[in-house]
């Protein structure tokens, strides 16, 4: 999709800092980090978000979780821990509608995920 800004990152027409690349998953840095480490990952296929989630890319994201141990091992959050979430719908606060997952760490998150 040309107006997705992830699919467009993937065509390499937007620049990112790229962490992970395969045929199938792009994880980069965000630009607007939350936390001293902040990627996202996401698959390359476009799809809006969780609830548009064709059975095809089921064994992508089973893949992208896999991807997201290693990426935090190599960032050197796995030990302390980490998060990995993604939003479904603006009422979540997701604003680029094209599947992605927040991968954080690299300071204590807590528990609490709304105020």
């Amino acid at each position: 999709m040309n107006d997705c800004l992830f699919c467009r990152i993937v065509a390499k027409e937007i620049p990112a800092t790229v962490v992970y690349e395969d045929d199938a998953i792009l994880a980069f840095k965000d630009i607007t980090p939350q936390a001293p480490v902040h990627l996202l990952l996401i698959p390359k296929a476009h799809c809006s978000g969780l609830c548009d989630l064709p059975e095809s890319l089921v064994p992508v994201v089973g893949r992208l979780h896999q991807v997201a141990a290693k990426l935090a091992e190599e960032a050197g959050v796995a030990e302390r821990g980490w998060r990995l979430l993604t939003n479904c719908g603006p009422d979540s606060g997701q604003s680029v509608f094209h599947l992605h997952f927040h991968l954080l760490g690299g300071k204590p998150l807590g528990g609490r995920l709304c105020q």
